[in-house]
């Protein structure tokens, strides 16, 4: 019988045991103490109902108070923590740190003459010193390579193909060690850094690596399990959080721990899956081990929000590198706000769904000799449909397009003013 099982019908027949015996001592009493002797009615059914219970649970009638051991000595786990478990396991070998090394100064205190050595000797007793004590000043001798950094990523083919976040792997000065799940290390290269969305390949040279599957993030729903593996803290390899997804399509500004170089994340999975410094480029995982996003932010002092890149929006990118070796991210070159009642409202607006063009003191709204400039569209524009998808909070205009290929013609559903207009538009290349 298994070790649950076996609680499970203890627990019922001790509790029907208590109940008869309690009853059988209240009609004992009754019975002027029966009980003892043995000799009445009511002592002959106590020794029946005693023997039947004893004799049903083997472990109770013998001399020990130790109740049997389940099987492998370890209490089985629930279904669905089962199923994380195995997950974590299957998973676990494809996801690897990666550290961020490079020359740093080696600075030092230096002898330097006293800035007062030049005044008269007159004057020198005004200030206190002995002026032939030792004078000191920072300076540099040399360099010495430091880590400095760190992140998260998985591996996506078997020959060493592994995605990580951009901002990961954004010092073009810096090397890139990655160290896999059994302690080894290789030198990583930077082979594609994504123009437009937090996303980098790099290549590890080998055979024979572990590799995770990317998923559909299309069908990710609210509540669902959602498994984050990585580099927590840059310290602690393939840490895991579990938690649920709590949010779809958000869009978040991420930056760096400095607070520089920040940028506007659009349609990101929000979890509650805890997402420490380090954690960054790791798997997203569902409950069948398959990727479903990419760990790309937290909230600075905020506890279990965390967001995720959809895995979607890269598969694109890491055929193309696996492929050829280089990013190709199609290009449309306009600014824009998604639409909801509030922004339609304070715009007079008619539509309240979609891409609204619209510039600002650091960008125009439509880019010189860009596809949309070559294919006239305007500031002012709402475009609320590509190929006949709409555009809304839940699906940007930077997604679709992200699913596309540079040289792709695209069909725009355009409300310009009180008029709807259809625009053809051949999709260009983004430069990195």
């Amino acid at each position: 019988m298994e070790y649950k099982e076996f609680i499970i019908e203890h627990n019922r027949r001790l509790r029907r045991y208590i109940k008869i015996t309690l009853l059988v001592l209240v009609i004992g009493f009754l019975a002027v103490y029966e009980i003892p002797a043995q000799g009445g009615l009511v002592g002959k059914l106590h020794q029946v109902l005693v023997q039947n219970f004893y004799t049903q649970n083997d472990w109770l009638n013998s001399n020990s108070t130790t109740m049997p051991a389940p099987e492998n000595a370890t209490p089985s786990l629930d279904p669905h923590d089962q199923l994380i478990t195995s997950v974590v396991k299957k998973s676990d070998p494809a996801v690897v740190a990666i550290t961020i090394s490079k020359n740093v100064p080696i600075i030092e205190q230096c002898p330097s003459n006293s800035p007062f050595d030049n005044l008269p000797p007159e004057f020198q007793q005004f200030f206190g010193f002995d002026f032939g004590q030792q004078f000191s000043q920072p300076c540099q001798k040399g360099t010495e390579k430091k880590d400095v950094g760190g992140g998260s990523g998985f591996i996506v083919s078997s020959d060493g193909y592994i995605v990580t976040n951009k901002h990961v792997v954004s010092d073009t000065k810096a090397e890139y060690t990655v160290l896999t799940n059994d302690g080894k290390k290789y030198k990583a290269t930077v082979v594609a850094r994504h123009p437009s969305l937090d996303v980098a390949i790099v290549k590890i040279e080998g055979s024979n690596f572990p590799t995770l599957r990317l998923g559909n993030s299309d069908g990710i729903q609210l509540g669902q399990t959602a498994i984050a593996i990585g580099n927590a803290l840059g310290e602690f390899r393939n840490t895991v959080s579990v938690g649920v997804v709590s949010g779809l399509a958000r869009q978040v500004t991420a930056s760096d721990e400095s607070g520089l170089g920040s940028e506007t994340i659009d349609n990101v999975i929000q979890i509650d899956a805890a997402i420490n410094p380090g954690n960054s480029g790791g798997p997203l995982l569902d409950i069948n081990g398959n990727v479903i996003g990419i760990n790309t932010a937290m909230v600075s002092g905020a506890q279990s929000i965390g967001f995720a890149i959809p895995v979607n929006a890269i598969k694109r990118s890491v055929e193309t590198v696996v492929q050829g070796g280089k990013i190709h991210a199609a290009y449309l070159g306009v600014r824009y706000v998604m639409l909801n009642e509030d922004v339609a409202k304070k715009y007079s607006l008619s539509v309240t769904e979609g891409a609204f063009i619209k510039g600002n003191t650091d960008s125009l709204a439509v880019e010189p000799n860009s596809p949309a400039a070559q294919a006239g569209i305007r500031e002012g524009d709402v475009i609320t449909a590509i190929d006949g998808q709409k555009l809304n909070i839940n699906t940007s205009l930077a997604y679709i397009i992200s699913q596309k290929n540079p040289g792709d013609t695209v069909q725009l559903d355009i409300q310009r003013g009180d008029k709807q207009v259809q625009v053809s538009v051949k999709l260009g290349e983004r430069k990195e």
